[in-house]
């Protein structure tokens, strides 16, 4: 789960307080469309196994782990811009840590940047994100060695607790009071040529920032051993009201991938962008755009990498 910026969120709080929001401006999204998507993405992967993997640079992640001793790191330049109100970590720091095969340690904080409407631009130190994954179910074909390759099915939990920094960031606008903790359900499943990566997980937030749902799914390609791309749909959604505040809610379309840098395939080039599925007005939080770009290193042990390692 990636921590996206959050100072755009808490300066749309503050907009809505003094801006009413039509909700009959929100149109219907329409079903087919989103079908119509994956059967093209689906339609991509051809003959040949498709892997498709959350964590950086999506949104959405997968009960996957970095692999026993292996420590992943991720350097990530992120944005969520909005026309009243952005958000941008310059760059975000993920690292995650491999204990066993099915355990994931995770530290993650940003360099964040917000503008609110009026234009005016901040930065300071963002949010610190801690997390223990733990994949405890694996389902693999019958009649073959337990492999990645031959892993059909996997479920795992990501419990995550965002808590600010001791900086003046709160009070500058620049991140949401906190603490919040994140409690979602991770999965991965092939289905013959196609595999899906899914979550969903409720934010628990507090008397300043409203509960949420977030849904995400993410289908895709690994063409071969250098190069991967995928498209997801991801939707985080307020749960409930604070104050007179209307609920708030993004739901965004993004295709992005993977390249590996060098021989060893131990530096990755992430990259990412998409935007709103419904209208982006400077009354909601819909991002007119979204994106991530970064570096992604993995260092440990050559042998028996974890499985699903992203």
């Amino acid at each position: 789960m990636i921590l996206w910026p959050e100072g755009c969120y808490l300066g749309f709080r503050r907009l809505m307080r003094t801006t009413k929001l039509n909700s009959t401006e929100r149109p219907v999204i329409r079903v087919y469309r989103l079908i119509q998507v994956f059967l093209l993405l689906a339609a991509a992967a051809g003959s040949s196994q498709a892997y498709a993997q959350g964590g950086p640079p999506f949104i959405t992640d997968d009960p996957g782990t970095p692999g026993n001793r292996h420590l992943e790191i991720n350097f990530g330049w992120m944005a969520n811009h909005n026309p009243a109100h952005a958000g941008y970590n310059v760059p975000n720091f993920d690292f995650n840590y491999g204990w066993g095969d099915r355990i994931q340690l995770k530290y993650e904080t940003p360099l964040a940047v917000a503008t609110d409407e009026n234009n005016t631009t901040r930065a300071g130190l963002g949010e610190s994100l801690l997390g223990i994954k733990w994949r405890p179910y694996e389902h693999h074909r019958a009649g073959e060695p337990k492999s990645d390759e031959n892993m059909n099915f996997s479920l795992g939990t990501f419990p995550q607790a965002s808590i600010n920094n001791p900086t003046s960031s709160i009070r500058r606008g620049i991140v949401d009071p906190g603490p919040q903790y994140y409690l979602p359900v991770e999965f991965t499943a092939r289905l013959g040529p196609v595999s899906f990566d899914g979550e969903v997980g409720r934010w628990i937030g507090n008397r300043h920032v409203p509960s949420r749902w977030g849904r995400g799914l993410i289908v895709g390609h690994k063409f071969n051993e250098r190069f991967e791309l995928y498209g997801e749909i991801y939707d985080l959604q307020d749960a409930n009201r604070i104050g007179d505040d209307p609920k708030q809610r993004q739901l965004t379309l993004d295709v992005g991938g993977r390249r590996a840098l060098g021989h060893s395939g131990r530096m990755r080039l992430l990259f990412m962008g998409g935007r709103a599925m419904q209208a982006v007005t400077r009354e909601n939080s819909e991002p007119s755009w979204i994106a991530y770009l970064g570096l992604q290193v993995v260092l440990g042990p050559k042998e028996n990498p974890g499985p699903d390692r992203k």
